[in-house]
C-alpha cells in the first residue's frame, strides 16, 4: 500500500457533481497497410504487453473512513483490462466536429473510484483511413509531465515495435484492508498533522515576508517559532514552505460562472514552423507566441460577444517542478504561475511583447518562492474539510456572485519530437483534453508533437456554446501575427 500525497489527493477532493478530476488525451492514428489490422485488438495488445511498466493502470483507491486522512493505493485484486478499454464507432461522415462531440460526452462523466482510475476509448469511423484513441486518466495519478512519459511507454518508437523489458513477476494483487486497519495506519499521520501544518503555514508566511522585504514580519514569525520551540521544528524548519504572491482579482467573463456537468471540446493544429518563425522574428520564446495566440483568440471572442473587460484577463499556467531525481514517477509534481493576459491591447505585436514581459515578471515571482509550496500546503490539508469546501462552493453557486481569482487555465505541454506508433499505426496528432473547475469554465491546453502544435479547448457546454468559433480564432490569431510582422509562411 502507498498513500497518496496531499497534492495527488487534492484532485479527488475537488470533485463534485459538476467538477471532475480526470485529464485526457486524444491521439489520431493512420491505419497501417495491413488489411487485417484491428485498432481495438491492437490497442488491447499494446497495453497488455506493458502493464508491468505502468503502475497506475493496476492500482486503485482505498479511502480512509470518514475522510480523516489521504487515501491509499493498493494493487487491484479484481483488475480487468477489458473493463478499461472500450470500442466506439463515430457515425458517418466522422468529421472532427462529430469526434469532438463524442469526446465531450465521455469526459463529462465521472470515473468509477472502485476501479483503477483510467479508461481508454478506441474510436473508429474517421475519414482518410484514420482512427483515434481517447485516454482518460485521473489527475490524482499523473500530471502533465508524467502523462508525456506515460505516452512514451504506451507507444512504440519504431513501426515494428520496441523491445520491452521482461515482466519480473513482482506485481501481486492486494486484499482490501479493513476500516480498522486503515484507521490504524492513519493514526500516526493524524497525530503529526497539527504540528506539521502549523510549521508549513509559518514557513509560508516567512517566505512571503522575505520576498516582499517585510523585515518586521520576518522577525515576528521568527519570534513565534522561537517561543513555540521544537514543537514546530524551530529555526531549522524555516527552509520549508513558501507562498505565491497573491494575484489581483480577475475580471468577469461569460465562462467565469458556476459550471454544469456537461462539456464541449474543440481541437485545432498549427505547424510548429509557423510558431518558430514568429518567435524568431519577435525575439521571443515558443511559449510567448503560444500565450499571445491564446490571448488574441480570447480577446477577439470576447469582442464578438461584446464582453471584453477593460482589465487584462488573468491566467493560471501550470508549471512542472520535476527535477528528474524523483523516486516516484506516478505522482503530481506541479506548481503554477499566475500571469496577466493583455487582452486590453489593440495591437497584436504589442500584445506579444507584453505577454513576454508579463511571463518574465511572473517567473521572477515564481522563482522567489520554493517550488514545494503547493506540495507542502496540500500535504497537510484536511481531506474532509477540502471535500466539503468544494461541495459548498458548488451548492452555493459562489462563482456567480464574486469575481474569479483567475479567468482561464492555459497550459503548454512539450511532447515527443519523434513519431510514435501503436501496432504499426503511426500517431499523427495528439490533442490534450483537460478539465475545468467551478468558476473557471474554460481550459486551453496545447501539446507539441513532431512538427505540430495541437490545441485542445475544453469548456462548460452552456457557458461557451460556440467553442468551435473560439478554436478557429486561435488559427486566425496566428494569421494576424504573420500579417502584423509582414512575414510569409513556409509551405
Amino acid at each position: 500500500m502507498k498513500q497518496l500525497t496531499g497534492l495527488d489527493a487534492s484532485f479527488l477532493y475537488m470533485e463534485t457533481g459538476t467538477t471532475y478530476g480526470h485529464v485526457n488525451g486524444l491521439a489520431i492514428y493512420d491505419r497501417p497497410d495491413d488489411p487485417d489490422f484491428d485498432p481495438y485488438e491492437a490497442f488491447m495488445s499494446q497495453i497488455e504487453r506493458r502493464l508491468h511498466m505502468l503502475e497506475p493502470f493496476r492500482r486503485r483507491l482505498v479511502p480512509v473512513p470518514m475522510g480523516l486522512d489521504h487515501p491509499y493505493w493498493i494493487n487491484d485484486p479484481d483488475f480487468d483490462l477489458e473493463f478499461h478499454i472500450r470500442h466506439i464507432a463515430i457515425p458517418p461522415p466522422g468529421d472532427h466536429v462529430q469526434l469532438a462531440t463524442q469526446v465531450a460526452r465521455i469526459i463529462g462523466r465521472p470515473m468509477d473510484r472502485s476501479r483503477p482510475l483510467w479508461e481508454a476509448y478506441v474510436l473508429e469511423g474517421l475519414p482518410d483511413n484514420q482512427f483515434a484513441v481517447l485516454s482518460k486518466t485521473h489527475h490524482a495519478t499523473v500530471d502533465g509531465a508524467a502523462g508525456v512519459e506515460m505516452l512514451g511507454i504506451l507507444l512504440d518508437h519504431r513501426p515494428e515495435g520496441d523491445d520491452l523489458p521482461p515482466d519480473d513477476g513482482s506485481w501481486k494483487p492486494e486484499q482490501q484492508p479493513s476500516d480498522v486497519e486503515m484507521l490504524t495506519r492513519s493514526a500516526a499521520s493524524l497525530a503529526r498533522r497539527p504540528r506539521r501544518a502549523a510549521r508549513v503555514q509559518l514557513s509560508a508566511v516567512r517566505r512571503f515576508a522575505e520576498a516582499t522585504r517585510q523585515t518586521g514580519l520576518v522577525s515576528m514569525v521568527d519570534g513565534v517559532r522561537d517561543k513555540l520551540g521544537p514543537a514546530l521544528g524551530g529555526r531549522a524548519a524555516r527552509a520549508e514552505g513558501g507562498i505565491k504572491l497573491p494575484s489581483l482579482r480577475a475580471p468577469k467573463t461569460p465562462w467565469n460562472k458556476s459550471i454544469g456537468p456537461h462539456r464541449r471540446f474543440a481541437m485545432r493544429s498549427v505547424p510548429m514552423d509557423d510558431i518558430k518563425t514568429l518567435k524568431n522574428a519577435a525575439g521571443a520564446t515558443v511559449n510567448d507566441v503560444v500565450m499571445a495566440m491564446c490571448t488574441t483568440a480570447l480577446r477577439n471572442y470576447l469582442m464578438c460577444h461584446d464582453a471584453l473587460p477593460e482589465k487584462p484577463l488573468v491566467a493560471m499556467v501550470p508549471v512542472s517542478i520535476r527535477t528528474g531525481n524523483e523516486t516516484d514517477t506516478w505522482t503530481n509534481r506541479v506548481s503554477q504561475i499566475i500571469a496577466s493576459l493583455p487582452t486590453h491591447l489593440d495591437d497584436p505585436l504589442e500584445r506579444l511583447q507584453t505577454v513576454h514581459q508579463e511571463m518574465v515578471a511572473a517567473k521572477k515571482t515564481f522563482d522567489l518562492m520554493p517550488a514545494e509550496t503547493m506540495v507542502n500546503v496540500a500535504q497537510w490539508m484536511s481531506p474532509m474539510l477540502a471535500t466539503q469546501a468544494a461541495r459548498l462552493a458548488t451548492s452555493t453557486h459562489i462563482a456567480d456572485r464574486v469575481n474569479p481569482p483567475i479567468n482561464v487555465v492555459l497550459s503548454n505541454v512539450p511532447g515527443p519530437r519523434e513519431p510514435l506508433y501503436m501496432g504499426g499505426a503511426q500517431m499523427t496528432r495528439y490533442f490534450p483534453v483537460s478539465t475545468i473547475a467551478e468558476g473557471v469554465g474554460l481550459n486551453l491546453t496545447v501539446h507539441s508533437y513532431m512538427d505540430s502544435l495541437d490545441i485542445g479547448l475544453v469548456a462548460d457546454r452552456e457557458l461557451v456554446p460556440d467553442l468551435e468559433v473560439m478554436a478557429d480564432l486561435h488559427l486566425e490569431a496566428i494569421d494576424e501575427l504573420f500579417k502584423a510582422m509582414k512575414l510569409k509562411r513556409k509551405r
